[in-house]
């Protein structure tokens, strides 16, 4: 007898589809991802789509502009982040690693929310309302304009936002939703795209901004689909390491605002506090007069924000020396070490090193070379940088000093810290306007930069 009813295998990690079972995905090349599901009906050719516009095309400079202003959450750092506040109809997708605090800051988010007299909605698939409610009393975010359910069907939970009509809806988390309409498990493909597709719908015609919770897996993506990333209009990343307390809200993808912002908290009993600056906190363990340590100055999004760089060169007994590299692209420190080795004669094919930034944060611009070259070559000479000092510029290939972007606010930075002198390109002098008491000395090779540090 023919089946009445049509199945499919999907691949769990990227939504690839097959006829048959597969052992390995062809699109992501991942193992044993392939799980039967229910084939969905395609609407009929001609019909029109659910929730789409059947309204005529119009010119773009005719559409009438929204006045309403966003909404502020009244956590600074997390307004930032998302790009000056709450965009009406936006869907907005945080992740991370389980137990970084993702619902710790949604409450809190919604309590900030919920205090200027505006009803929001948490719907919590994980948790019961006793448990939200215990959660609440320790954040100290009770409030009569919260709203708490334990729902994970998306059908109701769209029932109560026609009812209720929140200004905001939280989903925790997106994994647990289900739709009636589909047979799969909560948490399969098919489940997380459809669920989230109508979540988009209902936020781009009733104008309510939606939050999605999301887990992520071992590699780091936010669990289910890639096309689950395209869908939403901002994907933040909630980062850090559980062990330690500081946490970093990173925005990758933004479709109101910059994608470079970052916003730093620090994990109290009370929940998530905001650090208005992240420079005096990344630097308040630094050690004093300790070779392979080095001050420079990122750029994260309009905001510097002045790290340490630590390098520790030791000698190695294996054939092959180590090179373990954190919160910095390994590939550019092996480049750097190259130079090292190739303009200035230091013999480290013979060392390990290792490099961490201090305090978690994750660098990848190059205007930090001069900063990691500078901390390696401390290290392996064991002579300590000055404590006063801090290390601009990006370097070449040729061993050259490049100009870097942003140079008067880095600069200004390290002043308000209390640094007096700065190592810079000198292509770049002639920007920087001058401060008193504050010396300026302009590189352009990376031999001149270690004669004047060491």
């Amino acid at each position: 007898m023919k089946k009445s009813i049509k199945t499919i295998f999907c691949c769990q990690s990227c939504g690839y589809q097959a006829p048959k079972w597969m052992g390995k995905c062809p699109e992501c090349n991942q193992w044993q991802t392939f799980v039967e599901e229910t084939q969905v009906a395609r609407p009929v050719k001609g019909t029109p789509r659910t929730g789409m516009n059947s309204s005529r095309p119009v010119a773009i400079d005719s559409i009438p502009m929204d006045t309403e202003p966003r909404r502020l959450s009244g956590i600074n750092e997390f307004d930032r982040v998302l790009g000056g506040g709450l965009v009406p109809g936006s869907l907005i997708l945080i992740g991370g690693d389980p137990g970084i605090g993702k619902s710790t800051l949604m409450l809190q988010a919604l309590h900030g929310l919920a205090s200027q007299t505006h009803k929001v909605l948490y719907v919590s698939g994980e948790e019961s309302i006793l448990q939200l409610r215990l959660r609440s009393m320790r954040l100290g975010t009770l409030t009569p304009h919260m709203l708490v359910v334990s729902e994970i069907d998306v059908g109701s939970i769209l029932s109560m936002v026609d009812s209720i009509k929140p200004a905001v809806l939280a989903i925790d988390s997106i994994q647990t939703m289900y739709s009636s309409d589909l047979s799969s498990a909560p948490g399969s493909v098919s489940q997380i795209r459809e669920s989230t597709l109508k979540l988009m719908l209902m936020a781009k015609q009733t104008g309510i901004p939606v939050f999605l919770i999301g887990h992520v897996t071992k590699d780091g993506a936010i669990a289910g689909p890639r096309l689950l990333e395209h869908m939403v209009d901002t994907v933040l990343y909630f980062e850090g390491d559980r062990n330690h307390i500081f946490r970093i809200l990173r925005s990758v993808k933004n479709r109101f605002g910059s994608t470079n912002e970052i916003g730093v908290f620090e994990m109290k009993g009370k929940g998530l506090e905001e650090v208005a600056n992240p420079s005096s906190v990344f630097l308040a363990e630094r050690p004093v007069n300790a070779p392979g340590s080095a001050v420079t100055a990122c750029m994260e999004g309009t905001r510097p924000i002045l790290i340490e760089l630590q390098a520790l060169a030791s000698s190695s007994s294996l054939g092959t020396p180590r090179r373990t590299i954190l919160g910095l692209d390994p590939n550019r420190v092996a480049l750097l070490v190259a130079v090292l080795e190739k303009k200035l004669g230091m013999q480290l094919m013979g060392h390990d090193i290792f490099m961490n930034v201090a305090g978690g944060v994750k660098v990848y611009e190059p205007a930090v070379d001069l900063g990691i070259i500078s901390a390696v070559a401390s290290s392996f000479l064991d002579r300590p940088i000055p404590g006063n000092t801090a290390i601009l510029g990006e370097v070449g290939l040729t061993g050259e000093i490049r100009a870097i972007s942003h140079v008067e606010l880095r600069v200004s930075e390290a002043c308000k810290m209390g640094f007096t002198r700065c190592l810079v390109p000198r292509s770049n002098l002639k920007r920087i306007p001058p401060i008193p008491d504050v010396e300026f000395i302009g590189t352009q090779s990376v031999s001149q930069a270690v004669e004047v540090l060491f």
